[in-house]
C-alpha cells in the first residue's frame, strides 16, 4: 500500500480550509448529507434485510449518486454500523444516568429495570438484533462490535453499580460479572426470545414488564440483598407510614379529625 506524502496530506487540508471558507463542508463531511444517506439505508435495511440490500438500492432511495455515498462509507457494513450506532444513541441515550442516583436500591432497580425492558423489547430494537444476528454468520467481527458497543458497554454499568451498592453494604456478591447478567436476565425473563422470535406480534404491556422486572427485582435482593439493606428499607417503610398518617384527614381509629 503507498504511504501518504506530506504533498497529498497538505493538499487534503487546503481543500478542507477552502470549504470551510465558502461555508460548505468538505467532502465527507456534510452531516445533513450523511443523515439523508443514513435515513435510506435504514428503509432499504427494514424493507430487504441487510444481506439482500445492496449499495446501488441505498443509492436509489437516499437520492444520491454512488460516487457520493462512497465518499461517505466504504461499504455496506460500514454503513450498517453506522446506522446501528445513530439507533443506539437515540434509543439508549441517558438510560443508564439513573444508576448514578441510587438513594433507594431497590427503586433505582426497578426503574432501570424497567426502561431496559421497555427498550430491549421494542420494535426498532428487536428489528436491529435480528438484522445483526442474520449477518453475524457471514461477518463475525461486526457482530462482535455490536456486542462490544452496546450490551458489553450497558453491563459494564451495571457490574460499577452492582459494585457501588457492594461498598455501600447493601449487597453481598461474590461474582458481580455473574450478578449483573443474571439481573438483566431476570428483567427480560420469557420477553426477550418470545420478540426475537417473533412468537409475540406485539411488544409486551408496561403492565406485563412491571410485574415482571418487580419480581425480578425481588428475586435479586432476597438472594444478594443484605441485612442492612433490609434494616434500610425498615426505617424507609416506617418513615412513608409516619408521613401518611401526619396528612390523613382521620384518626387512628378511622373517625374523622
Amino acid at each position: 500500500m503507498a504511504e501518504t506524502t506530506p504533498d497529498v496530506e497538505n493538499d487534503k487540508c487546503g481543500d478542507l480550509l477552502e470549504s470551510l471558507r465558502r461555508g460548505r463542508p468538505a467532502a465527507g463531511q456534510d452531516p445533513v448529507k450523511r443523515s439523508q444517506i443514513i435515513d435510506g439505508a435504514r428503509r432499504v435495511f427494514i424493507d430487504k434485510g441487510f444481506e439482500a440490500a445492496s449499495m446501488n438500492d441505498i443509492t436509489r432511495e437516499a437520492g444520491v449518486s454512488k460516487g457520493t455515498i462512497y465518499v461517505y462509507f466504504a461499504n455496506k457494513e460500514e454503513l450498517f454500523e453506522a446506522l446501528i450506532e445513530e439507533e443506539r444513541g437515540t434509543i439508549f441515550k441517558n438510560m443508564y444516568d439513573m444508576l448514578d442516583r441510587a438513594d433507594d436500591l431497590r427503586q433505582t432497580l426497578v426503574k432501570f429495570g424497567t426502561v431496559l425492558s421497555m427498550k430491549i423489547t421494542s420494535a426498532k430494537v428487536i428489528q436491529a438484533q435480528r438484522t445483526v444476528i442474520g449477518a453475524s454468520d457471514r461477518i463475525p467481527d461486526m457482530g462482535a462490535r455490536f456486542y462490544e458497543r452496546g450490551p458489553k458497554r450497558g453491563h459494564d454499568k451495571v457490574v460499577e453499580f452492582l459494585n457501588a451498592a457492594i461498598e455501600r453494604g447493601l449487597l453481598k456478591i461474590d461474582d458481580v460479572d455473574l450478578a449483573a447478567y443474571q439481573f438483566t436476565e431476570l428483567c427480560l425473563a420469557g420477553l426477550f426470545r418470545q420478540c426475537i422470535f417473533a412468537y409475540r406480534t406485539k411488544a409486551p404491556s408496561d403492565e406485563e414488564i412491571d410485574h415482571i422486572v418487580r419480581s425480578g427485582v425481588g428475586m435479586f435482593l432476597k438472594n444478594y440483598g443484605t441485612e442492612r439493606l433490609a434494616e434500610e428499607e425498615s426505617h424507609q417503610m416506617i418513615a412513608l407510614e409516619a408521613k401518611a398518617q401526619s396528612v390523613s384527614p382521620f384518626h387512628g381509629n378511622g373517625e374523622p379529625l
